[in-house]
Protein backbone atom coordinates (compact mmCIF):
# COMPACT_ATOMS: atom_id res chain seq x y z
CA UNK A 1 0.00 0.00 0.00
CA UNK A 2 1.24 3.40 -0.76
CA UNK A 3 0.13 6.56 1.45
CA UNK A 4 0.47 9.75 -0.54
CA UNK A 5 3.05 12.38 0.89
CA UNK A 6 1.39 15.96 1.16
CA UNK A 7 4.27 18.09 2.05
CA UNK A 8 7.53 17.68 3.82
CA UNK A 9 9.30 19.93 6.23
CA UNK A 10 11.56 21.99 4.92
CA UNK A 11 15.46 21.84 6.34
CA UNK A 12 14.31 18.18 7.70
CA UNK A 13 15.91 14.56 6.78
CA UNK A 14 13.20 13.72 4.03
CA UNK A 15 13.78 17.16 2.40
CA UNK A 16 17.55 16.98 2.54
CA UNK A 17 17.02 13.59 0.70
CA UNK A 18 15.48 14.87 -2.00
CA UNK A 19 11.70 13.74 -1.02
CA UNK A 20 9.30 15.44 -2.48
CA UNK A 21 5.25 16.43 -2.25
CA UNK A 22 3.04 14.41 -4.59
CA UNK A 23 4.98 11.18 -4.28
CA UNK A 24 4.46 7.83 -2.57
CA UNK A 25 6.29 6.20 0.79
CA UNK A 26 5.66 2.54 0.70
CA UNK A 27 7.61 0.96 3.23
CA UNK A 28 10.18 1.76 6.00
CA UNK A 29 12.89 -0.90 6.59
CA UNK A 30 11.04 -2.75 4.82
CA UNK A 31 7.75 -2.82 6.73
CA UNK A 32 4.70 -2.10 4.89
CA UNK A 33 3.24 1.74 5.60
CA UNK A 34 -0.33 1.54 5.56
CA UNK A 35 -1.02 4.41 8.45
CA UNK A 36 0.00 7.21 10.92
CA UNK A 37 0.70 4.21 13.57
CA UNK A 38 2.87 1.91 11.06
CA UNK A 39 4.57 5.55 9.90
CA UNK A 40 5.26 6.66 13.72
CA UNK A 41 6.25 3.50 14.81
CA UNK A 42 9.03 2.78 12.30
CA UNK A 43 10.18 5.86 11.76
CA UNK A 44 11.70 5.75 15.70
CA UNK A 45 14.65 3.73 14.26
CA UNK A 46 17.58 6.34 13.94
CA UNK A 47 19.07 3.82 10.34
CA UNK A 48 16.08 4.19 7.84
CA UNK A 49 15.64 2.39 4.35
CA UNK A 50 12.87 4.35 2.77
CA UNK A 51 10.93 3.27 -0.46
CA UNK A 52 9.70 5.94 -2.15
CA UNK A 53 7.49 6.09 -5.20
CA UNK A 54 7.81 8.91 -7.76
CA UNK A 55 4.88 10.86 -9.29
CA UNK A 56 6.33 9.53 -12.47
CA UNK A 57 5.68 6.02 -11.07
CA UNK A 58 9.67 4.99 -10.33
CA UNK A 59 10.34 3.69 -7.37
CA UNK A 60 13.43 4.49 -5.27
CA UNK A 61 15.44 3.91 -2.21
CA UNK A 62 16.59 6.52 0.60
CA UNK A 63 19.05 5.73 3.36
CA UNK A 64 18.78 8.55 6.02
CA UNK A 65 20.41 8.70 9.43
CA UNK A 66 18.37 11.12 12.56
CA UNK A 67 18.31 11.32 16.11
CA UNK A 68 16.39 9.12 18.14
CA UNK A 69 13.70 11.38 18.48
CA UNK A 70 13.99 13.42 15.28
CA UNK A 71 10.70 13.09 12.94
CA UNK A 72 11.23 12.45 9.28
CA UNK A 73 8.85 15.44 8.72
CA UNK A 74 6.32 14.08 6.03
CA UNK A 75 2.87 14.99 6.53
CA UNK A 76 0.31 12.99 4.70
CA UNK A 77 -3.15 13.62 2.75
CA UNK A 78 -4.72 12.51 6.08
CA UNK A 79 -3.99 12.30 9.84
CA UNK A 80 -4.40 8.61 9.48
CA UNK A 81 -3.56 8.20 6.01
CA UNK A 82 -6.35 6.20 5.26
CA UNK A 83 -10.40 6.12 6.25
CA UNK A 84 -11.51 6.43 9.54
CA UNK A 85 -12.84 2.77 10.64
CA UNK A 86 -16.72 3.54 11.53
CA UNK A 87 -18.71 1.82 14.19
CA UNK A 88 -20.40 -1.65 12.70
CA UNK A 89 -22.85 -2.04 16.19
CA UNK A 90 -25.98 -0.79 17.05
CA UNK A 91 -26.01 0.36 20.77
CA UNK A 92 -29.18 0.20 22.42
CA UNK A 93 -27.73 3.38 24.21
CA UNK A 94 -25.91 5.59 21.20
CA UNK A 95 -26.02 8.78 21.41
CA UNK A 96 -25.77 9.54 17.60
CA UNK A 97 -28.80 7.69 17.08
CA UNK A 98 -30.44 10.18 18.93
CA UNK A 99 -29.14 13.18 17.29
CA UNK A 100 -32.02 15.56 15.90
CA UNK A 101 -32.23 15.18 12.35
CA UNK A 102 -31.32 17.75 10.21
CA UNK A 103 -27.63 18.21 11.68
CA UNK A 104 -24.20 18.15 9.82
CA UNK A 105 -22.91 14.55 8.42
CA UNK A 106 -20.24 14.74 9.94
CA UNK A 107 -21.77 14.51 13.31
CA UNK A 108 -23.47 11.39 12.38
CA UNK A 109 -20.38 9.48 11.99
CA UNK A 110 -20.02 6.45 14.56
CA UNK A 111 -16.18 6.20 15.52
CA UNK A 112 -15.07 2.47 16.32
CA UNK A 113 -10.88 2.85 15.44
CA UNK A 114 -8.56 1.59 17.40
CA UNK A 115 -5.93 3.92 16.25
CA UNK A 116 -7.81 7.38 17.37
CA UNK A 117 -8.04 5.16 20.79
CA UNK A 118 -3.93 5.04 20.90
CA UNK A 119 -3.85 8.63 19.44
CA UNK A 120 -6.50 10.84 20.84
CA UNK A 121 -8.18 8.95 23.70
CA UNK A 122 -11.01 7.89 21.54
CA UNK A 123 -13.06 4.42 23.28
CA UNK A 124 -13.89 1.08 21.01
CA UNK A 125 -15.62 -1.81 20.96
CA UNK A 126 -12.87 -4.21 19.35
CA UNK A 127 -15.94 -5.41 17.37
CA UNK A 128 -14.71 -3.35 14.14
CA UNK A 129 -10.75 -4.98 15.05
CA UNK A 130 -9.20 -7.04 12.30
CA UNK A 131 -6.83 -9.86 13.34
CA UNK A 132 -4.22 -7.70 11.89
CA UNK A 133 -4.82 -5.11 14.16
CA UNK A 134 -5.00 -6.79 16.89
CA UNK A 135 -1.42 -8.71 15.87
CA UNK A 136 -0.13 -5.04 15.40
CA UNK A 137 -0.83 -3.42 18.24
CA UNK A 138 0.50 -6.12 20.62
CA UNK A 139 3.95 -5.88 18.63
CA UNK A 140 3.92 -2.15 18.12
CA UNK A 141 2.81 -1.72 21.99
CA UNK A 142 0.61 0.38 21.17
CA UNK A 143 -0.48 0.79 24.63
CA UNK A 144 -3.00 2.58 26.81
CA UNK A 145 -6.03 1.76 24.36
CA UNK A 146 -9.28 2.78 25.42
CA UNK A 147 -12.33 0.09 25.51
CA UNK A 148 -15.85 0.70 25.88
CA UNK A 149 -16.61 -2.49 27.33
CA UNK A 150 -20.16 -2.04 29.07
CA UNK A 151 -20.75 -5.26 29.75
CA UNK A 152 -18.47 -8.45 30.64
CA UNK A 153 -21.20 -11.30 29.73
CA UNK A 154 -20.91 -12.22 26.43
CA UNK A 155 -24.88 -12.42 25.35
CA UNK A 156 -25.94 -9.18 27.49
CA UNK A 157 -22.77 -7.53 25.32
CA UNK A 158 -24.46 -9.12 21.88
CA UNK A 159 -27.77 -7.47 23.24
CA UNK A 160 -26.44 -4.19 24.01
CA UNK A 161 -24.63 -3.35 20.81
CA UNK A 162 -26.34 -5.29 18.68
CA UNK A 163 -23.67 -7.02 17.25
CA UNK A 164 -23.50 -11.09 17.33
CA UNK A 165 -19.88 -10.30 17.72
CA UNK A 166 -19.73 -8.53 20.84
CA UNK A 167 -19.59 -11.15 23.19
CA UNK A 168 -16.18 -12.82 21.58
CA UNK A 169 -14.65 -9.52 20.85
CA UNK A 170 -13.93 -10.00 24.71
CA UNK A 171 -11.45 -11.95 24.91
CA UNK A 172 -9.29 -9.02 22.64
CA UNK A 173 -8.94 -7.84 26.20
CA UNK A 174 -7.43 -10.31 27.30
CA UNK A 175 -4.89 -10.97 24.52
CA UNK A 176 -4.39 -7.09 25.17
CA UNK A 177 -3.44 -7.77 29.14
CA UNK A 178 -1.34 -10.75 28.11
CA UNK A 179 0.76 -8.73 25.38
CA UNK A 180 1.15 -6.13 28.09
CA UNK A 181 -0.77 -3.53 26.95
CA UNK A 182 -2.70 -0.61 29.02
CA UNK A 183 -6.46 -0.47 29.24
CA UNK A 184 -8.81 2.35 30.08
CA UNK A 185 -12.19 0.78 30.31
CA UNK A 186 -15.49 2.38 30.11
CA UNK A 187 -19.12 1.15 30.97
CA UNK A 188 -21.96 3.28 30.23
CA UNK A 189 -24.65 1.72 32.63
CA UNK A 190 -28.25 1.79 31.93
CA UNK A 191 -30.51 1.17 34.62
CA UNK A 192 -32.11 -2.29 34.96
CA UNK A 193 -29.43 -3.26 32.34
CA UNK A 194 -26.25 -3.47 33.30
CA UNK A 195 -26.12 -1.94 36.29
CA UNK A 196 -26.56 -3.97 39.51
CA UNK A 197 -25.39 -7.55 39.48
CA UNK A 198 -24.09 -7.28 36.01
CA UNK A 199 -21.79 -4.35 36.55
CA UNK A 200 -20.40 -6.68 39.78
CA UNK A 201 -19.76 -9.21 37.30
CA UNK A 202 -18.07 -6.66 34.89
CA UNK A 203 -15.81 -5.22 37.54
CA UNK A 204 -14.96 -8.95 38.70
CA UNK A 205 -13.66 -9.87 35.35
CA UNK A 206 -12.07 -7.21 35.05
CA UNK A 207 -10.09 -6.81 37.83
CA UNK A 208 -8.89 -10.14 36.71
CA UNK A 209 -6.45 -8.40 33.90
CA UNK A 210 -5.11 -6.25 36.41
CA UNK A 211 -2.71 -4.47 36.46
CA UNK A 212 -3.45 -4.05 33.01
CA UNK A 213 -6.94 -2.58 33.13
CA UNK A 214 -5.58 0.01 34.98
CA UNK A 215 -8.80 2.52 35.06
CA UNK A 216 -12.19 1.97 35.03
CA UNK A 217 -15.31 4.45 34.24
CA UNK A 218 -18.47 4.23 34.72
CA UNK A 219 -20.97 6.58 33.37
CA UNK A 220 -24.47 7.33 33.25
CA UNK A 221 -26.54 6.93 29.94
CA UNK A 222 -27.57 10.02 28.46
CA UNK A 223 -30.99 10.33 26.65
CA UNK A 224 -32.26 12.98 24.50
CA UNK A 225 -35.34 13.50 23.35
CA UNK A 226 -35.46 12.12 19.90
CA UNK A 227 -35.74 8.23 20.71
CA UNK A 228 -38.32 7.09 18.52
CA UNK A 229 -38.72 4.06 17.63
CA UNK A 230 -34.90 3.44 19.60
CA UNK A 231 -34.69 0.78 22.87
CA UNK A 232 -37.11 1.50 25.73
CA UNK A 233 -34.19 2.66 28.61
CA UNK A 234 -34.74 4.54 31.88
CA UNK A 235 -32.71 8.11 33.08
CA UNK A 236 -31.36 7.86 36.16
CA UNK A 237 -33.24 9.49 39.27
CA UNK A 238 -31.34 10.53 42.38
CA UNK A 239 -32.11 7.14 44.15
CA UNK A 240 -30.97 4.87 41.40
CA UNK A 241 -27.59 7.12 40.75
CA UNK A 242 -26.95 7.17 44.78
CA UNK A 243 -27.45 3.62 44.41
CA UNK A 244 -25.47 3.00 41.88
CA UNK A 245 -22.84 5.47 43.08
CA UNK A 246 -22.71 3.47 46.59
CA UNK A 247 -21.99 0.37 44.67
CA UNK A 248 -19.06 1.71 42.71
CA UNK A 249 -16.96 3.50 45.32
CA UNK A 250 -17.37 0.47 47.85
CA UNK A 251 -15.54 -1.72 44.76
CA UNK A 252 -13.26 1.11 44.61
CA UNK A 253 -12.47 0.69 48.40
CA UNK A 254 -11.98 -2.49 48.09
CA UNK A 255 -10.09 -2.37 45.00
CA UNK A 256 -7.96 0.59 47.15
CA UNK A 257 -7.33 -1.98 49.91
CA UNK A 258 -6.14 -5.18 47.51
CA UNK A 259 -3.91 -3.03 44.97
CA UNK A 260 -3.11 0.77 46.56
CA UNK A 261 -5.20 2.25 44.18
CA UNK A 262 -9.24 2.67 43.10
CA UNK A 263 -8.81 2.01 39.32
CA UNK A 264 -12.86 2.32 39.30
CA UNK A 265 -14.55 5.44 39.43
CA UNK A 266 -17.90 7.22 38.67
CA UNK A 267 -18.28 10.06 36.44
CA UNK A 268 -19.28 13.40 37.38
CA UNK A 269 -22.60 13.29 36.46
CA UNK A 270 -23.58 9.91 39.05
CA UNK A 271 -22.46 12.68 41.63
CA UNK A 272 -24.66 15.46 40.51
CA UNK A 273 -27.76 13.05 39.84
CA UNK A 274 -26.88 11.98 43.04
CA UNK A 275 -27.20 15.40 44.65
CA UNK A 276 -23.71 14.23 46.12
CA UNK A 277 -20.36 16.10 46.99
CA UNK A 278 -17.52 15.87 44.40
CA UNK A 279 -14.53 13.60 45.79
CA UNK A 280 -11.24 15.74 46.38
CA UNK A 281 -8.69 16.12 43.23
CA UNK A 282 -6.43 13.37 44.80
CA UNK A 283 -9.28 10.63 45.35
CA UNK A 284 -9.07 10.46 41.00
CA UNK A 285 -5.08 9.24 41.02
CA UNK A 286 -4.13 11.44 38.43
CA UNK A 287 -7.33 11.89 36.35
CA UNK A 288 -7.22 9.69 33.94
CA UNK A 289 -10.31 9.54 32.36
CA UNK A 290 -10.85 13.37 32.44
CA UNK A 291 -12.10 13.04 28.81
CA UNK A 292 -14.79 10.62 29.93
CA UNK A 293 -16.11 13.30 32.76
CA UNK A 294 -14.33 11.49 35.89
CA UNK A 295 -12.97 14.15 38.35
CA UNK A 296 -13.21 17.35 35.40
CA UNK A 297 -15.10 19.44 37.88
CA UNK A 298 -13.10 18.26 41.12
CA UNK A 299 -9.76 19.03 38.60
CA UNK A 300 -10.88 22.21 37.52
CA UNK A 301 -11.76 23.16 41.63
CA UNK A 302 -8.51 22.33 42.59
CA UNK A 303 -6.66 24.48 39.34
CA UNK A 304 -8.98 27.55 40.49
CA UNK A 305 -9.00 26.98 44.20
CA UNK A 306 -4.40 27.19 43.66
CA UNK A 307 -4.69 29.97 40.69
CA UNK A 308 -6.73 32.22 43.03
CA UNK A 309 -4.59 31.81 45.93
CA UNK A 310 -1.71 32.58 43.78
CA UNK A 311 -3.86 35.71 41.90
CA UNK A 312 -3.03 39.43 42.95
CA UNK A 313 -5.96 41.45 44.48
CA UNK A 314 -7.32 43.77 42.33
CA UNK A 315 -9.80 46.26 42.63
CA UNK A 316 -10.81 45.82 38.63
CA UNK A 317 -14.95 46.16 38.28
CA UNK A 318 -16.16 43.80 36.18
CA UNK A 319 -19.67 41.82 35.43
CA UNK A 320 -19.60 38.55 33.35
CA UNK A 321 -21.77 35.95 32.72
CA UNK A 322 -20.64 32.22 32.92
CA UNK A 323 -23.09 29.68 30.97
CA UNK A 324 -23.14 25.99 31.40
CA UNK A 325 -25.38 23.30 31.38
CA UNK A 326 -28.01 22.53 34.21
CA UNK A 327 -25.92 20.14 35.58
CA UNK A 328 -22.61 22.09 37.29
CA UNK A 329 -24.61 25.30 37.37
CA UNK A 330 -24.71 25.41 41.56
CA UNK A 331 -21.38 23.79 41.22
CA UNK A 332 -19.83 26.29 39.38
CA UNK A 333 -22.11 29.43 41.16
CA UNK A 334 -20.45 28.60 44.37
CA UNK A 335 -16.91 27.62 43.15
CA UNK A 336 -17.03 31.59 41.60
CA UNK A 337 -18.60 32.95 44.79
CA UNK A 338 -15.28 32.43 46.10
CA UNK A 339 -13.31 35.76 43.66
CA UNK A 340 -14.86 37.90 46.26
CA UNK A 341 -12.30 37.94 48.84
CA UNK A 342 -9.62 39.06 45.99
CA UNK A 343 -11.76 40.67 43.11
CA UNK A 344 -14.55 42.73 45.63
CA UNK A 345 -15.56 44.52 42.63
CA UNK A 346 -16.15 41.54 39.87
CA UNK A 347 -19.29 39.93 39.93
CA UNK A 348 -19.87 36.70 38.09
CA UNK A 349 -23.33 35.96 37.10
CA UNK A 350 -23.61 31.79 36.59
CA UNK A 351 -26.49 30.95 34.14
CA UNK A 352 -27.50 27.38 33.81
CA UNK A 353 -28.60 26.95 30.04
CA UNK A 354 -31.79 24.31 29.67
CA UNK A 355 -31.21 21.97 26.28
CA UNK A 356 -33.85 22.38 24.60
CA UNK A 357 -32.01 21.10 21.28
CA UNK A 358 -31.56 18.10 22.72
CA UNK A 359 -34.49 17.30 25.43
CA UNK A 360 -34.76 14.66 27.49
CA UNK A 361 -32.00 14.73 30.23
CA UNK A 362 -29.54 16.20 28.19
CA UNK A 363 -27.87 18.88 30.86
CA UNK A 364 -23.70 18.86 31.06
CA UNK A 365 -22.16 21.71 29.19
CA UNK A 366 -20.34 20.06 26.22
CA UNK A 367 -23.69 19.55 24.41
CA UNK A 368 -25.38 23.29 24.87
CA UNK A 369 -26.15 24.18 21.79
CA UNK A 370 -25.82 28.15 20.27
CA UNK A 371 -29.58 28.38 19.68
CA UNK A 372 -30.52 27.76 23.30
CA UNK A 373 -27.59 29.97 24.36
CA UNK A 374 -29.16 33.04 22.34
CA UNK A 375 -32.71 32.18 23.14
CA UNK A 376 -32.24 31.57 26.78
CA UNK A 377 -29.77 34.67 27.43
CA UNK A 378 -31.43 36.80 25.02
CA UNK A 379 -32.83 40.22 26.55
CA UNK A 380 -31.13 39.38 29.52
CA UNK A 381 -28.45 42.01 31.89
CA UNK A 382 -24.89 39.66 30.97
CA UNK A 383 -22.57 42.66 31.61
CA UNK A 384 -19.05 43.03 30.00
CA UNK A 385 -18.64 38.95 28.50
CA UNK A 386 -19.69 35.87 28.20
CA UNK A 387 -17.85 33.32 28.86
CA UNK A 388 -18.29 29.67 27.86
CA UNK A 389 -17.02 26.22 27.73
CA UNK A 390 -14.27 25.38 25.00
CA UNK A 391 -16.56 22.33 25.03
CA UNK A 392 -19.48 23.73 23.53
CA UNK A 393 -17.93 24.13 20.41
CA UNK A 394 -16.90 21.89 17.11
CA UNK A 395 -14.83 22.78 14.18
CA UNK A 396 -11.88 24.75 14.76
CA UNK A 397 -13.82 25.96 17.96
CA UNK A 398 -15.81 28.71 16.04
CA UNK A 399 -19.39 26.46 15.74
CA UNK A 400 -21.84 24.74 18.28
CA UNK A 401 -23.37 21.50 17.50
CA UNK A 402 -26.28 23.03 15.92
CA UNK A 403 -24.49 25.18 13.31
CA UNK A 404 -24.75 28.18 14.83
CA UNK A 405 -21.20 30.40 14.87
CA UNK A 406 -19.74 32.13 17.91
CA UNK A 407 -19.98 35.45 15.68
CA UNK A 408 -23.74 34.27 16.11
CA UNK A 409 -23.94 34.66 19.45
CA UNK A 410 -22.13 37.50 19.70
CA UNK A 411 -24.01 39.25 17.28
CA UNK A 412 -27.76 37.89 18.92
CA UNK A 413 -26.32 38.90 22.25
CA UNK A 414 -24.39 42.33 21.49
CA UNK A 415 -21.85 40.98 23.63
CA UNK A 416 -18.09 39.34 23.65
CA UNK A 417 -17.95 35.99 24.03
CA UNK A 418 -15.15 33.92 25.65
CA UNK A 419 -14.53 30.39 25.46
CA UNK A 420 -12.19 28.69 27.83
CA UNK A 421 -11.10 25.39 28.57
CA UNK A 422 -11.85 23.31 31.32
CA UNK A 423 -9.16 24.61 33.47
CA UNK A 424 -9.34 26.18 36.75
CA UNK A 425 -6.23 28.62 35.93
CA UNK A 426 -7.71 29.72 32.82
CA UNK A 427 -11.15 30.55 33.95
CA UNK A 428 -9.87 32.77 36.61
CA UNK A 429 -8.72 34.66 34.32
CA UNK A 430 -11.43 34.93 32.15
CA UNK A 431 -14.16 36.35 35.15
CA UNK A 432 -11.09 39.02 36.17
CA UNK A 433 -9.77 39.92 33.34
CA UNK A 434 -6.75 39.09 34.21
CA UNK A 435 -3.49 36.97 32.28
CA UNK A 436 -3.13 33.54 32.75
CA UNK A 437 0.41 31.97 33.32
Amino acid sequence: MAVLIKSVTKGGRCDKAGVMPGESLLTINGEEIADVLDYRFHQLNRSLTLEIRSVSGETRRLEIKKGEYEELGLEFETYLMDKQHSCRNKCIFCFIDQLPKGMRKSLYFKDDDSRLSFLFGNYVTLTNITEHEIDRIIKMHISPINVSVHTTNPELRCKMLNNRFAGKALDILKRFADGGIMINCQIVSCPGINDGQELDRTLDDLEQLFPQVESIAVVPVGLTAHREGLYPLESYTEETAAKTLDQIEKRGEQFLKKYGRRIVFASDEFYLKAKRELPEADFYEGFMQLEDGVGLLSCLKDEFDFALEEAQPSDIKRKVTLACGKAPEAFLRELLAQIGEKFPNVTVQVIGIENKFFGGEVDVTGLVTGGDLIKQLKGRELGDELIISSSMLRREGDLFLDDVSTDDVERELDIKLTAVPNDGQAVLAAVTASTAE
